[in-house]
């Protein structure tokens, strides 16, 4: 095979690899591209570039996102600006695919912070109520051995913040992907991009809508959290209290149907209302998802006691003819068993964790 068609070939396999989040890392994609593309041994000069390999990355975002994936790009460039706001005093850079430009389905607002006290900066975050994670990476590149502190964010868009020692402000780091320093921009810089790439914006209105934007599964967790504190009728669910119950029911739907986001989330939110008012739980616990629902999760919430009754045979044929027009009826009595399957005293379940990254990784891989 002609080595330039050859190169062409591992750099789109390599790019497909990563695209799909099967692969993260460029030299892990790279040679697994190679072995499948040449079926063996392939000479070093043969492989392509991370270059490359990013490019068709984003050749493929483009051809896959379409017109979404410019107006994510905006809207991730302004959470990162209220963020770097928030954060001002830890001199933020903003750096990767969402100041140049190449981001793709999944991709992080990545920030370096810098500052000789992480609980400083944790500090901040707590005040202003974010969820996240702290994670210590060891690296070792060329012979040494290195420990980056990350900071990730579960937001509207998900956030990488890397901390480094104050010192290091002024520091040149470089890509891993071209071998040259990285850009990077501070916040006078971000705002001035932003200005010039989107002259008609209201920088400071689209600032204020984004930071009164909330993201839907920090107000699910809200909604779930209280209801570990619902102790339920023993007779009906022996397996104790609401948030268990929750858990378990989202469970068996992920056994079910794990790439329905709509039904999972009906299972995992069925019963919120429960914590505001046991007696008419289905009705406040809408009232609570307004906004935050598609309708057809909405449905499945809004009729899953009903979906009950058509388990036990007592519904009226008439509500039973109304709910089997829907086309979603058959995830409805879906929906029921899982209900019905999700009170076992001490059987396995998630964490309510566990349970909402799931659900945010497929809505971002799947919008």
């Amino acid at each position: 095979m002609n080595p330039t068609k050859l190169r062409r070939q591992i750099a789109w396999e390599a790019a497909r690899l990563m695209y799909s989040r099967q692969e993260s890392e460029y030299y892990q994609a790279k040679m697994k591209a190679a072995r499948r593309v040449c079926h063996g041994w392939v000479k070093p000069a043969d492989l392509p570039s991370n270059a490359e390999i990013r490019d068709e990355v984003q050749a493929l975002a483009r051809f896959q996102e379409g017109e979404q994936r410019t107006n994510d790009l905006l809207a991730m460039r302004l959470d990162a600006l209220r963020l770097m706001r928030i954060l001002e005093r830890f001199r933020p850079r903003l750096i990767g695919s969402v100041l140049t430009g190449h981001i793709r389905q999944g991709s992080d607002i990545d920030l370096h912070l810098f500052s000789d006290s992480l609980e400083a900066v944790t500090g901040a975050l707590d005040h202003e109520g974010m969820v996240y994670d702290v994670e210590r990476k060891r690296v070792r590149k060329q012979g040494e051995e290195r420990v980056y502190t990350h900071i990730h964010i579960k937001d509207r868009f998900p956030f990488e913040l890397t901390v480094y020692p104050a010192n290091l402000v002024s520091f040149g780091f470089k890509s891993s992907i071209t071998g040259k320093s990285i850009d990077k921009a501070s916040l006078p810089e971000l705002e001035q991009l932003l200005r010039d790439a989107y002259p008609q914006l209201d920088l400071e209105g689209a600032v204020e809508a984004a930071a009164e934007s909330l993201d839907r599964f920090q107000v699910f967790e809200s909604l779930l959290l209280p209801l570990e504190d619902v102790k339920q009728d023993p007779r009906y669910h022996p397996e104790g209290e609401a948030l268990y119950h929750s858990l378990q029911v989202f469970e068996h739907a992920r056994n079910e149907l794990p790439y329905d986001e709509e039904f999972l989330l009906a299972a995992l939110l069925h019963d919120v209302g429960k914590a505001i008012d046991p007696r008419d739980h289905v009705r406040v616990g809408l009232e609570a998802l307004e906004g935050f629902l598609t309708p057809r999760t909405r449905w499945l919430i809004e009729h899953h006691m009903e979906a009950q009754q058509i388990l036990d045979g007592t519904l009226g044929a008439r509500a039973r003819k109304r709910l089997e027009q829907d086309e979603s009826y058959e995830e409805l009595l879906l929906l029921a068993r899982c209900d019905r399957a999700g009170r076992q005293p001490g059987a396995a379940a998630p964490e309510l964790d566990e349970a909402l990254d799931y659900l945010r990784d497929l809505a971002t891989r799947f919008g």
